[in-house]
């Protein structure tokens, strides 16, 4: 399948999964005390408004047009100050957890569409199906992605709320670094192949997570 085949049924799938996970991260922490979002107008499921040019858009494009074997993308992250929020901390969680928990919703969402394809004509439904089976498939994997416990990714922030302070406050120093421990770990399997190694760790922690939210999306499917 070619890039002007593949593009119709990625594209409003991968720009729901990548900006609504953001918006929902600015509307908790507006509910949980922190205006910070909602004065930059990021309090809203409205797609546009969190779109990152290069994230959102160029960088899937490149990937999808050089045929790489992942599609991967992201909005502009949600600013959050932290002591705003009722009760820092804990608020902390629930507000790194409400972009994995929109990317699951997104999952349940595109399942249950799955009940109103026998109602539509075939090319509608082709469309629709595409569409649904990418949304499944981009929203596991943004979820699961997102909650490795690495700040700043969101997991990284649930660990750091959750674990007691001689383990929390070691791995919020890590923040600095974090995105250059998650390049190494994309970067891995391409050394793995040149010393004939399997390091394919990010894989082997997030593929099980992954297989998981898949099948919650075959539940609800239809038989």
């Amino acid at each position: 399948m070619d890039f002007l085949q593949v593009l119709p049924v990625v594209v409003l799938p991968l720009l729901l999964a990548i900006t609504l996970h953001e918006a929902a991260h600015a509307w908790v922490a507006y509910r949980l005390g922190d205006n910070t979002a909602k004065l930059q107008g990021r309090v809203s499921f409205n797609p546009i408004v969190h779109i990152d040019p290069f994230g959102t858009i160029f960088l899937p494009l490149m990937l999808l047009i050089s045929g790489a074997p992942f599609l991967f993308g992201y909005a502009k992250p949600v600013p959050v100050n932290f002591a705003r929020l009722h009760n820092p901390r804990r608020d902390m969680v629930f507000v790194a957890l409400a972009g994995p928990m929109a990317n699951i919703l997104l999952v349940v969402c595109a399942a249950l569409l799955l009940h109103i394809v026998g109602f539509l004509p075939d090319v509608a439904g082709n469309w629709l199906v595409g569409n649904i089976i990418f949304a499944i498939k981009i929203n596991a994997v943004l979820a699961a992605f997102n909650m490795l416990p690495i700040p700043p990714l969101d997991g990284g922030r649930v660990a750091v709320g959750v674990l007691p302070d001689i383990i929390a406050r070691p791995l919020s120093r890590l923040e600095p670094y974090g995105m250059f421990i998650i390049i190494g770990l994309f970067l891995l399997p391409t050394l793995g192949r040149q010393i004939g190694l399997d390091l394919n760790i990010l894989w082997a922690v997030i593929g099980p997570v992954i297989n998981l939210v898949e099948q919650l999306a075959v539940l609800i499917a239809p038989n």
